[in-house]
């Protein structure tokens, strides 16, 4: 309410979210229309941002029953419908906030993602990881890098600059390789055991006698396909951990039950 002798120049609007949006709001502004204040012209990013919800887990927003982009300006008395990315429903007439994917899924874990990291270069995903490195860096090398941000910090995703990203909200990291792989759609995209999982460089076959110096005696009895790093030249050969490896492999890309 405007003070004694003041006249409210505010505009308002009604807000509504959809599905697990509703997850960023608290309880009490679930499921149900919001009445914001707001100056005239803003664009309605700002208001979607001001609930916390990060525009990068955002596919559509009607105003008015109208698509529209983020950048929209909202008027007094509009009512903004905000919908989440979609995995099955065909929303190719509206306008998609993001109208193209990136070409290849390439990924840029922040720092408290380092074990979802490997597990994404495991399954053969570009996925760059910097322990410490800072979020302004991060942001400003996975633009120019086209990569998508992953990053259990939803402020960090609603910097304008990110365009593609995924909030991660699980703690266990398999069950974040899960989500990663049904919300950016994987499956058929996995290359298991193409990328180093130490330092993200792909994986190339390599003849034995050509690194037979740098392995143990029992692998090199044992042993006779290897692989190399192209970057860091660590080797890999199918040991006892592949198997494993490939139990877990083959139940995240949901070949097992």
């Amino acid at each position: 309410m405007a003070p004694l002798g003041q006249v409210d120049d505010m505009a308002h609007a009604s807000l509504r979210f959809y599905a697990e949006l509703n997850d960023y709001l608290p309880p009490a502004q679930r499921q149900r229309d919001i009445r914001v204040s707001f100056d005239p012209g803003c664009p309605v990013r700002h208001l979607i941002e001001t609930r916390g919800v990060p525009h990068t887990e955002i596919e559509i927003v009607l105003s008015n029953g109208v698509s529209v982009d983020l950048e929209a300006p909202v008027a007094d008395g509009d009512q903004i419908s905000v919908y989440p990315v979609f995995e099955s429903l065909d929303v190719s007439p509206l306008l998609r906030l993001r109208p193209y994917p990136l070409r290849d899924s390439r990924f840029f874990a922040d720092a408290q993602l380092g074990r979802l990291a490997r597990y994404l270069r495991l399954l053969g995903f570009d996925t760059e990881y910097v322990s410490g490195i800072d979020d302004t860096v991060l942001v400003a090398r996975a633009s120019a890098e086209q990569r998508i941000v992953l990053t259990r910090d939803r402020q960090l995703l609603m910097r304008r600059e990110v365009t593609h990203g995924c909030h991660i909200r699980e703690d266990q990291p398999l069950r974040q390789l899960r989500y990663v792989i049904k919300r950016c759609d994987l499956v058929a995209a996995a290359r298991p055991f193409t990328r180093c999982m130490e330092c993200n460089g792909r994986l190339v076959e390599v003849a034995k006698s050509d690194i037979s110096d740098r392995l143990e005696p029992a692998t090199r009895e044992s042993f006779d396909r290897f692989w190399r790093c192209e970057t860091c030249r660590r080797i890999y050969w199918r040991g006892s951990h592949f198997e494993h490896l490939c139990v877990l492999v083959d139940a995240v890309l949901g070949k097992t039950d």
